[in-house]
């Protein structure tokens, strides 16, 4: 009677264990796309896009495991490592998101050092532009630096706007832009002043 007993515990603790690893882990995988999202809504993907296509691809390549153990037969099927892995995944965004507030405040503080050295290059400009030569031939080329000179000012409220909202990539990228420009013109300043000095 014992034998039997424990020959049906054995059974019924067998199928409870294949039922168990037989099931897809739904719970996990949808903690691991919401954490994946979550990091998607932070700009993860923008300012540590490398880290975050890996992310996906771990997602993407457990999602298509749990495919190929559905395919399987019932008490074949084993989702335990899948299971860890999409645990992983979540734990791995979490710092992730750490890493990327870090990474916007380096960006933000990068631009708003790199947009002094633009207002000043403005100014230097500006400055120079008063002492360029009035000549009729370069009465054109002056009038194109000014309005070069206008473009660039406004590029600074559009990138004060732009920090202002957070979005200090596409700052980055105006900024250096702005200062690469303001820094071709200062060259053509000087060198149009000193031909007209050494005359």
């Amino acid at each position: 009677m014992k034998k039997i007993l424990f020959q049906i515990f054995a059974v019924v603790l067998f199928v409870a264990l294949a039922t168990s690893c037989s099931k897809p882990p739904q719970a996990e995988l949808d903690a691991a796309k919401a954490a994946v999202e979550s990091a998607k809504v932070m700009e993860t993907n923008r300012y540590l896009a490398d880290e975050f296509v890996a992310l996906e691809d771990s997602l993407n390549a457990a999602n298509v495991a749990i495919e190929a153990q559905k395919s399987k037969m019932f008490l074949s099927r084993d989702y335990k490592s899948i299971k860890e892995k999409l645990t992983v995944i979540a734990t791995d965004v979490e710092a992730l998101k750490a890493r990327t507030e870090e990474r916007k405040a380096q960006v933000r503080t990068e631009v708003q050092d790199t947009l002094v050295v633009l207002v000043a290059l403005i100014d230097e400009d500006k400055a120079l532009l008063a002492k360029a030569p009035k000549g009729k031939e370069g009465k054109a080329a002056l009038e194109a630096i000014q309005n070069d000179i206008t473009v660039l000012e406004a590029s600074v409220s559009e990138i004060n706007t732009l920090i202002a909202n957070g979005d200090y990539l596409t700052a980055q990228d105006k900024t250096t832009a702005s200062k690469v420009k303001a820094e071709a013109i200062k060259v053509e300043l000087t060198t149009a002043i000193s031909k007209t000095r050494r005359r």
